[in-house]
């Protein structure tokens, strides 16, 4: 039984080395435009039962409650959790946030779509709207040469002011991805999401529209981690390792008494 402890007290280290890491990245990122801070879930491990509730005791009598015993924990999940961050005013006319649901669509050097909160757009040499890294946003925008002035609307609309010219140029229209589940969504780096077959697949459509947040031109989202409260569960998460640690000390003094007296 002594041993049961102590396997016992180590899940528990586990869970909360693992949660502690989670905590850790979570701080590490607090300055990172929009990042999603993490979540970890945790469930119980099988019990032993013993007897089950309502085993017959005696003529005419019965348990009122099992007698089990626990076996632990582990981590099952670990969850993003999409509540808005502060907008950032930026004063750059391609620094884009979302206020409200959605996301932003980008083509990935594998092919595949990352999803991102992050909206710090510029230009390459041809002119296409990219992230910082260099990745195209989808659908593809390119933005002239010779603009003296760039506006993008709150539904996504992109106009700009070419010299010589009057009148705005309409030259795309951005769209914006939300899923029925997001949580769903698997991280991957650099800020992005992919789709899992727990999101379901994208549903596109415009900014302001269906349900879709509203864009920002000049605004950035931050981080929407709560330095303070991870703070918090930091000193939560070390005390109950603590305690774990010190129960696998207490079972190991036990088990060296009865060697040493028995």
């Amino acid at each position: 039984m002594s041993a049961s402890a102590m396997h016992v007290a180590k899940t528990g280290l586990n869970a909360q080395q693992t949660k502690m890491q989670i905590i850790a990245n979570n701080l590490a990122n607090v300055n990172t435009t929009g990042f999603k801070r993490d979540r970890a879930n945790f469930e119980s491990l099988l019990y032993q039962v013993m007897r089950s509730g309502g085993a017959q005791t005696a003529d005419g009598t019965a348990l009122t409650s099992s007698s089990t015993v626990g076996t632990g924990v582990r981590l099952v999940s670990t969850q993003k959790l999409y509540s808005q961050g502060s907008l950032v005013s930026t004063e750059n006319s391609l620094d884009l946030a979302i206020d409200g649901m959605g996301f932003f669509q980008v083509l990935m050097p594998d092919g595949r779509i990352g999803y991102t909160r992050n909206g710090a757009f510029s230009r390459n040499a041809d002119g296409t709207l990219t992230t910082p890294s260099g990745y195209v946003l989808q659908p593809e925008i390119q933005i002239p040469d010779n603009v003296t002035e760039i506006t993008i609307g709150q539904n996504g609309v992109v106009s700009v002011m070419v010299a010589g010219q009057n009148d705005p140029q309409e030259v795309g229209q951005i769209t914006l991805a939300n899923f029925t589940n997001p949580r769903g969504l698997q991280p991957i780096g650099e800020t992005f999401v992919i789709e899992t077959p727990a999101s379901g697949p994208p549903i596109e459509g415009v900014p302001y529209e269906g349900g879709f947040g509203k864009l920002q031109q000049g605004y950035l989202e931050s981080s929407n981690v709560n330095v303070v409260q991870q703070l918090v569960d930091m000193i939560e998460t070390q005390r109950a390792y603590e305690v774990s640690s010190k129960a696998i000390s207490a079972t190991d003094e036990m088990m060296r008494h009865i060697s040493n007296n028995l």
